[in-house]
């Protein structure tokens, strides 16, 4: 097969040295499925390469290396050539762009997001940020209100006000990082609140307070004396004129009662909270 021909130079395309594979296309479109239909294929790949690369120029310092953006864009090339039709009468370069360009954005949009974002807002997020820039060059550098913005883009100020909130979804913010204007130091993780023990201990405390007021009252003097005066199990029994092991014995079947009993209230509980199921009928 001959090398790829190119146009005359003085042919006015959208791209410059742009190929013209249209006998190519011909071609392809009258083989079966096999070597010689994939090696086209390819030639014409090669062929509007530059074009490809030129495309994933547009979107370079958006986060994503430029050899991965060149390697997106081939993959939309080789999509692009195996299915366009030659038949529907439209060049080949417009039915490339579109689809190199929406494969870029696929992966922008699928990959580069630190959050996941639905994709109705993602669009809502490009064209506030789009109409924000326009409107920041007309306002003096005034940051646009909702409704200014809104006009502009055509959105209702409902959708501003998501696309707004998602501007700042694109990329995540390290725990690590100082807040703005602040020369103390602090870090997003400094403001992060931390585990309460104390309200475990209420909540605990709270649950068990009415199975205690049901003990006996020699047992419930001996969980006082060991659990709030904090006093050993051989002062307690010495206090008691008991042993230390029957102290012992007490405190553990006092305390495995009262586990026993708060867990089948919350059981208890659990079921009355649960909504009825209906048998069914057959």
């Amino acid at each position: 097969m001959s090398a790829v021909r190119f146009r005359a130079k003085h042919a006015r395309h959208p791209h410059d040295d742009a190929p013209d594979t249209a006998a190519h296309f011909e071609r392809i479109t009258s083989l079966p499925d096999g070597p010689e239909k994939e090696e086209l294929r390819q030639e014409v790949v090669r062929a509007w390469m530059p074009m490809a690369d030129r495309l994933a120029q547009r979107f370079r310092n958006r986060g994503e290396n430029l050899e991965d953006l060149q390697q997106v864009a081939a993959l939309g090339l080789v999509k692009a050539v195996a299915r366009y039709d030659p038949a529907r009468g439209c060049a080949f370069e417009s039915f490339a762009v579109p689809t190199i360009v929406g494969e870029i954005k696929r992966h922008f949009r699928d990959y580069m997001w630190d959050l996941h974002v639905p994709r109705r807002v993602q669009e809502l997020r490009n064209r506030v940020r789009a109409s924000s820039r326009e409107l920041g060059v007309t306002l003096d550098d005034r940051s646009p209100t909702v409704a200014q913005i809104a006009e502009h883009s055509g959105l209702s100020q409902e959708d501003v006000v998501i696309g707004m909130e998602a501007l700042e979804s694109y990329s995540a913010l390290s725990l690590d990082a100082e807040l703005s204007k602040n020369e103390d130091g602090y870090s997003l993780l400094d403001t992060l609140g931390a585990t309460e023990p104390g309200f475990d201990r209420v909540t605990y405390r709270e649950a068990v307070k009415p199975q205690l007021r049901n003990l006996p009252e020699r047992e419930r003097y001996i969980l006082y004396l060991r659990f709030f005066c904090d006093m050993t199990q051989s002062s307690i029994a010495e206090q008691l004129g008991i042993s230390q092991m029957h102290v012992s014995r007490l405190i553990s079947r006092t305390c495995e009662r009262l586990h026993r009993e708060v867990e089948t209230e919350v059981t208890a509980r659990a079921h009355e909270a649960a909504p009825e199921r209906t048998p069914m009928t057959v």
